[in-house]
């Protein structure tokens, strides 16, 4: 590795790195560290991007650290160091344009022009037909638009043997055929491991597709449901194998997509350069195991991903980590700080994470505690991302008042929908984000640290609120003439206090 350090110029920030680091950024003012070799948390590319026109890139990844002057980079010996970029914006072009070139491919259009609905928290475990086909009718019934079902974990046979278990799901093919004239797209939660005790596993092992140690015995990874082996996906055949299974799903069921859980590297001993003692089947870098995973997802018309190693530019929807159901960084307040990291590292097409948060409890547990106004501002948030997602089900949850306002928000979505799609669309070819940062789109103006304000495209101002008990809020508003949602219309550029009931989402389109 070499260390090279770099002046911090006058005014320059920076990005990049770990999504789930956007709470952070932008990188300048103040000491801090990452080590990108180290990465097992969210998505997370080797870049970073400077609000003066630089850039730095590498195939591999590298670490990097911040104190008020310099930027001190520990990387491989082929790196990329660019200036002369001028902006945020011109940095992340150049950028874009030669290292992760969009694929020219758009996900479904339903993913940005209706909500998604996982099974997740009203299921956990437990999901069948029967409650399937309940869900999809109660989301029509109480008003909601048909959109992107996603039947979230325990479907399957077994972890790793990708088929519907057959108690709970006796005709799954039909069950997806009365989805899909309800008028809803079907995604399916898949994981690289399998059950160490199932047939699968066993053929898997016979054919050397696992992951194993040094001594031949299979590697048994720890995860949150256990302990399991884990397809070796960075070998051709293993890749294979798994695409195999997904094609399968999608010509018998006519499944139209897969949410990718997992998918966390290796980490490799960067004392001894060795990555846990798995005896690769050939050399590999560091998190080119994440990547190979992530790539499986390429090539079908809905494809979710909570991990991933580069890969910018593809059709790939990429989720933020499961969030809390709590008002901090964890939770709401890191939506927008690490969508604004998402798209500029490449992820144009970026999801929030579970309205309300992916629950780090049983909702149905007495301890806990739903807080109904974070919910509404959590929806509301949610509205205008490039992807928004439900799990928990607003009218369990919420009534009277309060449903009429989360579905305001969604009805919103429904409005500006089609603008989203042409965005995601345009992101195919130009690689430009759908929700950008301020200082993305009007440079050099001071805009730098706001992350609590997103803009949609370079006409659509988004500012909601994100502290409890919030009923006004400062919205900076750049030069130029917006019309609000309220129909007011504000000259900028100029900082302004507006009102912000629980009923109001404030957004502004530019005249």
């Amino acid at each position: 590795m070499t260390i090279t350090a770099l002046q911090r110029e006058p005014g320059e920030f920076w990005w990049g790195g770990v999504i789930n680091e956007g709470h952070l950024m932008p990188f300048g003012d103040r000491p801090h560290s990452r080590d990108l070799r180290l990465t097992d948390d969210n998505q997370a590319s080797p870049l970073l991007l400077s609000n003066r026109g630089r850039y730095i890139w590498s195939e591999e990844p590298f670490a990097f650290s911040f104190n008020e002057s310099t930027l001190t980079i520990d990387h491989p010996q082929k790196i990329t160091i660019e200036d002369g970029h001028f902006t945020l914006q011109g940095a992340y072009r150049h950028a874009c344009v030669n290292h992760f070139p969009p694929s020219g491919v758009t996900p479904d259009e339903m993913a940005f022009t209706a909500p998604q609905y996982c099974t997740w928290v009203e299921m956990f475990y437990e999901p069948t037909q029967e409650k399937l086909i309940q869900y999809a009718k109660s989301i029509i019934e109480n008003g909601f638009p048909p959109g992107v079902l996603i039947i979230d974990d325990n479907w399957m046979q077994d972890y790793g043997t990708w088929d519907f278990e057959k108690h709970r799901f006796p005709d799954p093919a039909r069950m997806i055929q009365a989805l899909h004239e309800l008028g809803f797209k079907v995604m399916l939660w898949v994981c690289p491991y399998v059950s160490p005790d199932s047939i699968t596993f066993r053929q898997l092992m016979s054919q050397d597709l696992l992951m194993k140690h040094a001594d031949g015995t299979p590697v048994l990874r720890r995860w949150w449901n256990g302990y399991s082996g884990v397809v070796d996906y960075t070998r051709e055949e293993g890749s294979a194998w798994f695409k195999r299974q997904l094609d399968r799903l999608t010509q018998d069921y006519g499944v139209d997509g897969f949410k990718l859980d997992a998918g966390e590297p290796i980490l490799p001993d960067l004392l001894n350069d060795v990555s846990r003692d798995v005896e690769w089947s050939r050399p590999i870098l560091p998190m080119e195991d994440c990547e190979a995973y992530a790539r499986l997802g390429i090539g079908y018309g809905l494809s979710e991903l909570r991990m991933c190693w580069k890969l910018g530019g593809q059709a790939l929807i990429q989720r933020q980590r499961d969030k809390t159901h709590t008002w901090d960084a964890t939770g709401l307040g890191g939506l927008i700080s690490n969508a604004i990291a998402q798209g500029l590292m490449g992820y144009a097409y970026n999801c929030p994470d579970m309205i309300g948060g992916g629950m780090d409890g049983d909702i149905n547990s007495p301890h806990f505690r739903f807080d109904s106004e974070l919910f509404i501002r959590f929806v509301q948030c949610s509205a205008l991302f490039p992807v928004m997602q439900f799990s928990m089900a607003p009218w369990r949850v919420l009534s009277g008042e309060e449903l009429s306002w989360c579905m305001d928000a969604v009805q919103l979505r429904t409005k500006l929908g089609p603008a989203v799609l042409e965005l995601a669309n345009q992101a195919a070819v130009d690689g430009l984000p759908i929700l950008r940062s301020l200082e993305f789109v009007f440079p050099n103006q001071g805009y730098h640290a706001i992350q609590d304000q997103f803009m949609v495209g370079d006409s659509i101002l988004v500012a909601p609120v994100l502290m409890k008990g919030q009923l006004t809020r400062m919205i900076q508003f750049p030069e130029g003439r917006w019309l609000g949602d309220d129909e007011s219309v504000v000259e900028g550029p100029i900082q302004l206090e507006v009102q912000a009931p629980l009923s109001r989402l404030p957004w502004y389109r530019k005249i």
